[in-house]
């Protein structure tokens, strides 16, 4: 312990005989100044009436309702949706686990049952809520369903793949020392795919957290996301704003704490965030009776009266519906509006969240100066920025592109960031012995470095944008779109068209995926050889 003291308070002389201590100050104060600078614009435009107080209220205006809410009912919302979140969490990490060991540890299970799983999974949970509508109603079960759907998938792909890449090596380890099975699932298998598995439940954890402000929006009589939706409604701002930072701290006090589990559960090096590991869907004829008997289950069921065809149509009512909007051209001319915001909103988001990342992992006084703020900004939930967006920029278009804009910036930004952090000090000296200027530095090192990071950041900006697209067709309202064709549908009781825009939605989702992967792979081929 002394000579870890000791050590520290080395560094710590040497930090100050290097930078002083003023330098010192500096550095801790920077990162406060953006903050300070914003709150200061902010009184500022207050005072002088730039904007009307239903537009941006005053900063005494929010305090005042925080102190006004916060006595009482705005945490005993933020308790409501916290109950739910723990509830919907408790549920799909556990179906998860137990759904991702069983497909990893069974080949049969792989082919039978994974390829449908992931076709259902290619669907976007929001896509999901009007079917769960009518069958679950808006009450409490609805939450909890669309919670357990968010949460199960990345929780059941992350778990088959841990548990799946561990086997080979550390059966034959284990057949080698003659372990019993309980020892090899206690000692090897399960410590293997713990990273994995923790990998998942961090995504869940944050996708949950955003489909449950995005189902309270839509559906709720309590919680967070009702509150935002009631303050929206009556024009309190101030009240939108107070949500919207308490959405981000507990979105930032939920990933510190999962940050800090993991790290007293992960004490071993971890592989290389570059290596890239791919495990194929299983292919054949086999993969396809599950489908099939359930198709043909449903078909029965439906034909035989077993179910009520206003909540659940028959599959070939689907399909017909599918081939006649395909026909007359109101699905395809849905979808390439919706597409149209899609690849705008990635085009501005995207670019924005590239550029800034190349900023902040280029710069270490640029990412002191913007990085705490935008690492704040990031712990709010995409969802929660609705309310606040529609009474910016209203309901058309430009809010659309807002909105999915700010869904394609941070997965870039953040991937480009520690791709160049991540990248070898022997480069920069390279740089500098070459004396190559900043755009040679950028052209010839850092960005063939950092280019694994970056497309893996473009495709998952590329999902997200999707996600966002179907998002702003369901809370701005507009006269076209797959999405808001899915609302006038459901609104109809025409359950056979929800669901073929429902299957046109994960087609799209799974293409997108797919060509994301295909952009990244061939940007990245050489990680393969």
């Amino acid at each position: 312990m002394n000579g870890v003291l000791s050590g520290n308070r080395r560094r710590f002389h040497r930090l100050i005989l290097t930078h002083g201590p003023s330098q010192i100050g500096r550095d801790r104060l920077l990162p406060l100044l953006l903050p300070g600078l914003i709150a200061l614009l902010w009184v500022v435009a207050s005072r002088q009436q730039w904007m009307s107080e239903q537009i941006l209220p005053a900063p005494s205006l929010v305090w005042q309702s925080a102190l006004e809410f916060g006595s009482g009912e705005l945490w005993g919302h933020v308790w409501i949706s916290l109950q739910r979140l723990v509830w919907g969490l408790l549920a799909g990490i556990a179906s998860g686990l137990l759904l991702g060991t069983w497909l990893g540890t069974s080949r049969q299970a792989q082919t039978w049952v994974l390829p449908t799983f992931v076709a259902l999974a290619q669907i976007p949970t929001l896509a999901w809520i009007p079917l769960f509508m009518l069958f679950f109603g808006i009450g409490e079960l609805l939450k909890l369903v669309v919670l357990v759907k968010a949460v199960v998938v990345p929780v059941t792909l992350h778990t088959l793949v841990g548990v799946r890449d561990a086997q080979p090596k550390l059966r034959e380890a284990a057949a080698v020392l003659r372990l019993p099975r309980h020892l090899l699932w206690l000692r090897m298998l399960l410590p293997a795919a713990l990273p994995a598995f923790l990998t998942g439940t961090r995504l869940a954890l944050a996708t949950g957290w955003t489909s449950l402000l995005a189902v309270e929006l839509l559906a709720s009589s309590e919680g967070i996301g009702y509150l935002m939706v009631w303050g929206r409604q009556l024009f309190m701002l101030d009240l939108v704003l107070l949500c919207i930072l308490v959405i981000g701290l507990v979105g930032a006090l939920l990933e510190r704490g999962f940050s800090a589990l993991e790290k007293r559960l992960l004490h071993w090096p971890q592989p290389a965030t570059g290596e890239q590991q791919r495990g194929p869907v299983p292919r054949g004829w086999q993969s396809l009776l599950l489908p099939a008997a359930l198709l043909a289950l449903w078909q029965v069921s439906s034909s035989l009266g077993w179910i009520d065809s206003n909540i659940l149509t028959s599959p070939l009512d689907v399909l017909r519906t599918l081939v006649r909007g395909l026909a007359d051209g109101s699905l395809p001319q849905a979808m390439l509006l919706s597409l149209q915001r899609t690849l705008t909103g990635l085009l501005v988001g995207g670019s924005a969240g590239l550029l800034s990342g190349l900023l902040l992992g280029l710069s270490p006084r640029a990412e002191r100066f913007f990085g705490p703020s935008f690492s704040a900004l990031r712990h709010v939930a995409l969802f929660a920025w609705v309310p606040l967006l529609t009474a910016w920029f209203g309901l058309g278009e430009g809010a659309k592109l807002v909105f999915v804009a700010l869904a394609a910036f941070f997965p870039l930004l953040i991937a480009t960031q520690r791709g160049i952090a991540s990248l070898s000090p022997q480069l920069g000296e390279a740089a500098r012995t070459l004396r190559l200027n900043l755009w040679q530095r950028l052209r010839l090192l850092v960005l063939p470095g950092a280019a694994a990071a970056i497309f893996a950041g473009l495709r998952l900006s590329l999902i997200y944008a999707w996600l966002g697209t179907i998002g702003a067709e369901y809370f701005m309202p507009s006269d076209g779109g797959i999405a808001s064709l899915m609302i006038g549908a459901q609104q109809l009781f025409r359950m056979d068209q929800v669901m073929a825009a429902m299957v046109l939605i994960g087609l799209v989702g799974a293409l997108l995926g797919i060509l994301g992967q295909r952009l990244e792979s061939r940007a990245t081929r050489w990680r393969n050889a």
